[in-house]
């Protein structure tokens, strides 16, 4: 009896600080270009064409995703209407049903204790809290790849091959990439093959076949080889073997995420780490999942020429479990050095992040100055009392104030600074200046980056064009407008901007009108 009134005693702590952590100002925001608004009009598509199999954008047939994070968003969009909050519901169910997973699986395999903490670290994490309110495919893969890798470490095979089924279904091949290569190396460096006999293979293959194949099956049927070079061809291969921005070329890329991603647990993470590798106890195996989960993750994405800060979500589970082990067991062994030693590296990384707000602040505009220094007001308050009770030896104090201080922080970033930067981020001040403006029948070209915005908030997709294309438009003497960057827009030579009439500029945005002769 005792210990179900301390699992729900656990699991109430979790679903408040998830819950403040998550949906706070969810739908206050708008969605910020370009993904966002991909995920969400893709959803409104599948709703608008009554389609639930073949994902559409711009009226056309889509093959960038599996339709796992459509089908939710399109079902939020039937419960709470089409807008913001209905297409980061699922990336927000999903990241508060991830930290009671994390808890639940903790709990069994070290102690009450570490799995309450790794679940309160995981959701106080800055990329995870991040990547929980937004309308992207990140969190629900990251949510079924630790189903089913947590599932193998439980013995429990069904689970196991079921997640690892709707994680294919969420984003392809990497969620079985993930789920059969990590399993194997963990089974290879263990020395424990003969585990394979006990994993229900052949039934097991046959539930993941029974869920993941139908939708691929059913896609070449209507799509043919259109479907399988454009998905498997370009979106996997291609672009993990190509670069499709700049950042892929940079090997380093992901350390820098990792360190402000995991903020402020950062500052255990090396500490976790070494004892975790030296760690010969009962717990071995486990960590040394653990460890093999969240490097593989890291170094596959490292190796990929494609690189977005999103794409190492899957490894915080695992890092957030080796964390609360950590911090549980050096709390166990009253090692007060380990909090000083982090309240350190806690100090580095605030000086850092924080210098990393002033810049952001002073490049994008004057008005978050103010919210910048109060952050910096935040973070000294934080170190102050890390401080404050590391010295005092009070460990529960100790990390009672991260998550504290995240709540605090992550409450005034949301509800105060992204406010003032999110019409330089959204299409959708923009397109409430453009619909005044519009004669409702020309013709409309707007920029790749803005057109999934601009289409969600407009329902009009406009005509996609490269910026060396754009002077040829212009030549045409018929009225059209034209949703561009600033920067594109100030390359024009004086004969051009003769021709054009700007209507409004909107941070980095240009609106302007070509008006027939």
């Amino acid at each position: 009896m005792m210990k179900d009134k301390q699992l729900w005693r656990s699991i109430a702590l979790i679903l408040c600080v998830a819950g403040l952590m998550t949906f706070v100002h969810l739908g206050n925001l708008p969605l910020f270009d370009p993904d966002e608004p991909v995920y969400a009009e893709t959803a409104r598509e599948m709703l608008q064409f009554n389609d639930f199999v073949s994902p559409r954008i711009y009226g056309e047939f889509w093959y960038d995703k599996p339709p796992m994070y459509y089908w939710l968003v399109a079902g939020a969009f039937k419960i709470f209407g089409v807008g913001e909050f209905g297409a980061r519901f699922p990336s927000a169910v999903l990241a508060v049903a991830g930290a009671v997973l994390v808890y639940l699986s903790g709990r069994k395999l070290f102690t009450e204790r570490a799995g309450l903490l790794a679940a309160l670290v995981l959701v106080t994490s800055m990329e995870y809290f991040y990547l929980s309110k937004a309308s992207v495919t990140d969190m629900t893969l990251t949510f079924f790849l630790t189903g089913s890798l947590l599932a193998f470490l439980h013995k429990k095979s069904y689970l196991f091959y079921g997640c690892a089924a709707l994680a294919v279904v969420t984003k392809g091949p990497i969620g079985l990439l993930f789920c059969g290569g990590i399993v194997a190396l963990h089974l290879l460096f263990t020395g424990n093959l003969g585990r394979l006999k006990n994993m229900k293979l052949f039934t097991g293959g046959a539930l993941f076949f029974a869920l993941a194949a139908p939708w691929y099956l059913i896609m070449y049927h209507y799509h043919g080889m259109a479907f399988v070079d454009t998905f498997l061809g370009f979106h996997n291969v291609t672009r993990f073997l190509q670069p499709e921005h700049q950042t892929g070329t940079l090997w380093y890329f992901y350390i820098p995420v990792l360190i402000i991603g995991l903020f402020p647990w950062t500052a255990f993470l090396g500490q976790a780490f070494f004892r975790g590798l030296k760690e010969k106890g009962q717990h071995r195996n486990h960590l040394v999942f653990l460890m093999i989960w969240a490097a593989s993750v890291f170094l596959f994405f490292s190796l990929s020429q494609t690189k977005l800060v999103s794409y190492i979500l899957p490894m915080y589970p695992p890092l957030a479990l080796l964390i609360g082990w950590y911090f549980d067991k050096v709390w166990m062994e009253n090692r007060f050095s380990v909090l000083k030693g982090a309240g350190i590296i806690l100090v580095l990384l605030v000086v850092t992040l924080e210098a990393g707000l002033f810049y952001a602040g002073k490049s994008l505009t004057a008005q978050l100055i103010l919210p910048v220094q109060v952050t910096a007001g935040i973070f000294f308050v934080l170190v102050a009392a890390v401080g404050l009770f590391s010295y005092q030896k009070r460990f529960g104090a100790v990390f009672t104030t991260y998550v504290t201080g995240m709540l605090v922080f992550s409450g005034f970033l949301t509800t105060q600074m992204l406010p003032v930067v999110a019409p330089a981020l959204s299409m959708k001040d923009t397109v409430k200046v453009f619909e005044k403006n519009y004669d409702g029948q020309s013709s409309v070209y707007v920029a790749k980056f803005y057109r999934p915005g601009f289409m969600f908030y407009s329902g009009m997709p406009g005509t996609e064009f490269k910026p060396d294309e754009m002077q040829i438009a212009m030549l045409n003497n018929t009225s059209k407008y034209f949703v561009i960057q600033k920067k594109n827009y100030e390359k024009f030579p004086p004969s051009l901007l003769e021709k054009v009439r700007l209507l409004t500029m909107i941070e980095d945005t240009a609106i302007f009108v070509r008006q027939a002769d």
